[in-house]
């Protein structure tokens, strides 16, 4: 099956018409803004919605979930919306500096996921969000990363990070620099690629 077929399968009617107006929103709005890849418009179910609804299965959807560089809402705002169905409790909150990517999610989330917070910022301007889960996708290497986590993550919470092909060589990396839990979720749309899910996050060790 293909991205959209693998939607359909696994969400309600009325949340996959809500992913099909959201994926409209995205293709008009990247005609302007850069949200996507140009490349990758014509399969954006594939390598955006599908790539992003994968992570609703990798944690408990409860308490206070918050996305980083959230870009054209990929994960935060696919999870939003599955979760204003399946989570109608869960607090969302998406971050995103770039003021006009930021407005499209406002604008978006008005329209399909009320139950939705947009942080105009960087990240690193904001105080602890004490995360349950934190997601993150393609922002950054996974060292950078986990300055993030260990700031706005929760003692028990749980940081989901997508990561691509050389994600092996980023955790050994990243252990160099940090004591952190990591379990690696085998991407299903890329098979090079993971979903590390990261826990009790410590930077233990000091390098010049």
């Amino acid at each position: 099956m293909n991205g959209q077929e693998q939607v359909r399968a696994n969400v309600s009617c009325e949340t996959f018409e809500k992913l099909d107006r959201f994926a409209e929103r995205v293709r008009k709005w990247s005609q302007k803004v850069n949200l996507i890849s140009p490349a990758s418009v014509s399969d954006i179910w594939t390598r955006h919605i599908w790539d992003s609804f994968q992570i609703t299965t990798c944690a408990t959807m409860r308490g206070h979930w918050v996305d980083v560089g959230s870009g054209g809402g990929f994960p935060g705002l696919v999870v939003a919306i599955v979760a204003s169905e399946t989570a109608p409790n869960l607090r969302i909150t998406l971050c995103e500096s770039q003021q006009r990517k930021a407005d499209f999610l406002r604008i978006v989330a008005q329209e399909l996921a009320p139950n939705v917070v947009i942080c105009a910022d960087r990240v690193e301007n904001q105080a602890p969000f004490e995360a349950d889960i934190l997601s993150v996708r393609a922002l950054a290497g996974l060292s950078s990363l986990l300055f993030i986590v260990n700031r706005h993550l929760a003692p028990s919470g749980t940081a989901l990070l997508m990561k691509g092909g050389k994600w092996q060589q980023e955790v050994a990396a990243a252990r160099r620099l940090w004591h952190f839990d990591c379990e690696p979720i085998p991407s299903q749309t890329d098979s090079s690629a993971a979903i590390l899910r990261v826990q009790g996050v410590r930077r233990d060790r000091i390098h010049d």
